[in-house]
């Protein structure tokens, strides 16, 4: 299997134990050079608006995204580059966005924030907190009508937990008994707010024991057991259990979004311990060295490329932005 190229770790091939750990990896890996290279990009005023960088939490995409199917609906965050790239997303495609050039994966329209990519399942990157579980449900329920064997995902983080979206949607879904995976990606923070210090009850998987389906709690550092959790929370779904709430313990790296210091609100020794169960080490760790050295001379060389790609691509005519728009056959 070549793991070098950009695109989701099939679930319909066996790979054995080996390929796997490589492709995992790949995976994880893939999404943090291209968030390091997008923070470069940024702090040089060549990427518009707000940035809002993903590092810490690759193996929540990366196990989550290679464990759900590849007709899986997904619906991400703001913070959704991992998410995007561990669909299968072309990181020349997603750079090239993201510099709002013509070949991006939305032709330049869509920026950071609002990421769509179709064809590899992704219905879109919600810029408005629990956007994204929203629209997952209702994927899950347009599944359902339509009786097909498909499953619907949302990410979303634990500041979405403690908004309307999520409590109407849970609701909807548990009543409706819908095929939909919802994913807590736990970073610990709701922007600067401690997850501790805003949500009551203290443990989110809990929360979904009111709606009458199951919570689950998993390492969100720990892209094996993230991938072994949702492949049989997936299975269950598609039987026709119903929801399934997993909650991903995780932390993000880097600030909320654009210039902010994670050091001015979080305390002393806490960035240094989560740094110490980053995910790519101990992914890492499964593979002899002078492979994990190999891997990362490919995706190096992978994303050095994407980035010189974009960058040489064109901007977008403005006499085409009414191309953005086609018209919507409604049907009763």
């Amino acid at each position: 299997m070549d793991t070098s190229s950009p695109g989701n770790i099939p679930t319909e091939v066996a790979l054995s134990e080996q390929e796997l750990e490589r492709a995992l990896y790949t995976s994880m890996l893939r999404i943090r050079l291209f968030e390091d290279a997008c923070q470069r990009l940024f702090m040089q005023n060549l990427i518009e608006g707000s940035l809002h960088l993903y590092q810490g939490q690759e193996a929540v995409a990366v196990g989550v995204c290679s464990a759900v199917g590849p007709d899986a609906r997904v619906a991400a965050t703001y913070r959704g580059h991992g998410v995007a790239l561990a669909l299968g997303c072309d990181p020349t495609a997603l750079f090239a966005e993201l510099l709002g050039r013509r070949t991006g994966v939305c032709g330049g329209r869509a920026g950071s924030m609002n990421v769509v990519d179709l064809a590899h399942g992704l219905l879109g990157c919600f810029a408005i907190v629990g956007g994204s579980i929203a629209c997952a449900t209702g994927a899950a329920l347009a599944a359902k009508l339509r009786h097909e064997d498909s499953i619907a995902v949302a990410f979303f983080g634990d500041g979405a937990v403690n908004q309307a979206y999520f409590h109407e949607s849970l609701n909807f879904a548990g009543v409706e008994q819908l095929p939909v995976l919802y994913v807590c990606e736990n970073n610990q923070y709701s922007e600067f707010s401690p997850m501790q210090r805003v949500t009551a009850g203290g443990k989110i998987a809990a929360r979904a024991a009111a709606y009458g389906f199951p919570g689950v709690q998993v390492d969100g550092n720990d892209v094996f057991a993230v991938r072994a959790t949702v492949s049989d929370l997936a299975a269950r779904i598609r039987s026709g259990q119903g929801p399934i709430l997993v909650e991903c313990e995780t932390y993000r790296h880097k600030g909320h979004s654009r210039h902010d210091d994670p050091r001015r609100y979080r305390p002393e020794g806490e960035l240094e311990a989560w740094l110490a169960r980053d995910p790519l080490p101990r992914a890492a760790e499964q593979l002899p060295a002078d492979e994990v050295a190999e891997i990362q001379a490919q995706v190096r060389a992978e994303i050095d490329d994407a980035l010189v790609n974009a960058q040489e691509a064109p901007f977008p005519d403005v006499s085409d932005l009414g191309s953005a728009t086609k018209e919507v056959e409604w049907r009763s």
